[in-house]
């Protein structure tokens, strides 16, 4: 069992370490924009963030999330004759052709296919409306208070909206799958046929800022000619992670880098903990010490934004159990598997209820198991001889 305890601290970064790289927030091409911190939800930048508009294909970022809570990635879909020849943007599935879930989620993600998206519908939830369904009740429970799904592929449709806000909400929710981000990451997919003979799909990412931004992790595309250009991005730097949103941005590749490079701007690589500077104490079972020491042996290093107040919490077991190889072990010299320093817990650095950066905590001295007296031992012992005196007897 975890014990975590919490000590608040407050991180200055002086203003003046900003002065000569610090941007100014840019002007532009979008309706509506918005720039967060993707791990506290901290807002860098926003232009008419929760003005109500058409979002075309970013839509597919809920229908992904949906999908991968409903599905398993392995399942095998068989292709509904609804979902075959929808407009716009397409995987090109026929009727009762079998495909995996995992493959329709690069699909709907890369080449934002919206068959795929109808299929994933239907196979989820057993028909698209149940889905939608589905999708309204996941925003409402992320808090997306101005966002209204009418279909899972983003297609014009009456009462159909969110806001860049909502879309960065619903991103930064999005991240915390896995697989989701290594699909937004890829840059093409080829699909592995499950009949045999079966045609193979070739997939690729619609996000220019893949190859064009390096910090760039992925995003989501989206354009129709009521929405006009819509992107969803994310991006990375020395830990600190920015989600860009823009809607109806006539230049929005333009518009993602120099938000991202303005938000970036705004942060300072700071030590947030220096190595060995924690020391706690853990009460040892079993051991021939009563406690041992828990310690950091790297310093905490990482992107942290101007102003930022932390929290540090201690994630560790309320004792341990001896034998217990420490730091010591290897700083003697000791290089055997068997002698590696044992992990600890972890220091979690917390801004605003949110994880921003964590590091590991370490035993720092190795603890042997005290080894229970003998029989003849015990005797001894209620006649006052201390094992300790001598080896033998």
């Amino acid at each position: 069992m975890k014990r975590i305890f919490s000590l608040v601290f407050a991180l200055i970064v002086l203003s003046g370490a900003f002065c000569a790289f610090a941007l100014s927030p840019p002007q532009v091409s979008a309706q509506s924009a918005i720039l967060i911190d993707a791990k506290d939800g901290f807002v860098l930048s926003e232009k008419n963030a929760d003005e109500r508009l058409s979002m075309a294909s970013t839509t597919k970022i809920m229908t992904a999330l949906c999908a991968l809570e409903l599905c398993a990635v392995s399942d095998v879909v068989r292709v509904p004759a609804e979902a075959v020849g929808v407009e716009g943007s397409s995987a090109y599935l026929y009727a009762d052709e079998q495909i995996l879930v995992r493959d329709l989620i690069y699909a709907l993600l890369l080449q934002s296919a919206n068959d795929a998206a109808l299929a994933l519908a239907i196979h989820a939830s057993g028909s698209v409306e149940a889905f939608v369904e589905e999708m309204n009740a996941k925003a409402l429970a992320l808090g997306l208070a101005d966002t209204r799904f009418q279909n899972p592929h983003g297609l014009p449709d009456d009462g159909h909206y969110s806001t860049a806000r909502d879309l960065a909400s619903l991103m930064r929710a999005a991240l915390e799958n896995g697989f989701f981000v290594s699909v937004i990451a890829t840059r093409t997919h080829k699909t592995d046929p499950i009949d045999p003979g079966a045609d193979v799909h070739y997939f690729r990412n619609h996000n220019r800022l893949l190859n064009s931004y390096p910090d760039c992790i992925g995003g989501k595309t989206g354009f129709t000619r009521a929405a006009g250009r819509c992107l969803v991005s994310a991006s990375e730097r020395g830990g600190a992670r920015l989600i860009c949103v823009t809607l109806n941005a006539p230049d929005d590749w333009n518009d993602h880098v120099e938000l991202f490079e303005y938000g970036f701007s705004q942060y300072s690589e700071q030590t947030l903990i220096e190595k060995g500077s924690i020391e706690l104490s853990i009460p040892v079972v079993g051991g021939v010490q009563s406690t041992v020491c828990v310690t950091n042996p790297e310093p905490l290093v990482c992107l942290v934004r101007e102003g930022t107040q932390t929290t540090v919490q201690y994630e560790l077991p309320h004792f341990a159990y001896a034998p217990i190889t420490g730091l010591d072990q290897s700083q003697n010299g000791a290089n055997s598997v068997y002698s590696l320093p044992m992990r600890a817990g972890r220091a979690l650095i917390c801004a605003n209820g949110a994880l921003i950066a964590q590091t590991d905590l370490y035993y720092q001295t190795t603890v042997e198991e005290e080894i229970p007296p003998t029989f003849w031992e015990r005797i001894l012992q209620f006649f006052g001889w201390k094992k300790s005196e001598s080896k033998n007897y």
